[in-house]
């Protein structure tokens, strides 16, 4: 189970983008296909999070739950309803949890969409894999420039040495071209 963070800026809801991401697309589980299917395309968004009288989530639909659960089973899109095809008792991250831990589970356990929940385990936000990866990012840029600077730091000598042999060949094709 992931764990909730102690590090600066590693919990779900530290990150500068928990604040602006948009309020997930929510429906309850008596809504009909085709009517969440019109609200996520309505808004663009991959999947509805189904939730109870109290905001609680109870499931997830994605837009593959559709394809395959519901097109692929010739159901009824207009008597189907959410209940019918959800993903019940989805994985569900808290705000304290630590982002890395999430991304390794998403990665490792292979689902796209994850939703955020408060302490009350209401609906937050939903993450997606490609949101982990724009906001690790730039965490991974950070640590292949200190990787970098580490080696170059470590084996300057090498360099120096290679820089060396690099500029007398260039010298010596210069010398010899010009004869």
């Amino acid at each position: 189970m992931p764990t909730t963070s102690d590090r600066p800026g590693s919990r779900l809801m530290d990150r500068a983008e928990y604040k602006n991401k948009p309020k997930p697309l929510t429906r309850g589980p008596d809504t009909t296909i085709v009517d969440a299917v019109a609200a996520m395309s309505d808004k663009n968004y991959g999947c509805v999070i189904v939730t109870d009288s109290d905001d609680k989530v109870i499931g997830v639909v994605t837009e593959r739950d559709v394809m395959n659960k519901l097109v692929g089973k010739g159901l009824d899109p207009t008597s189907t309803k959410l209940a019918d095809i959800m993903t019940s008792e989805p994985r569900m991250a808290k705000e304290t949890d630590d982002m890395l831990d999430w991304l390794r589970m998403m990665s490792n356990e292979r689902f796209r969409r994850l939703p955020v929940v408060d302490e009350n385990g209401r609906i937050k936000a939903v993450f997606t894999q490609g949101d982990f990866v724009s906001y690790t990012w730039p965490d991974l840029i950070g640590q292949m420039r200190t990787i970098a600077k580490a080696t170059v730091t470590n084996n300057f000598h090498y360099f120096l040495i290679g820089g060396g042999i690099a500029l007398y060949s260039l010298l010596m094709i210069i010398v010899i071209g010009s004869r």
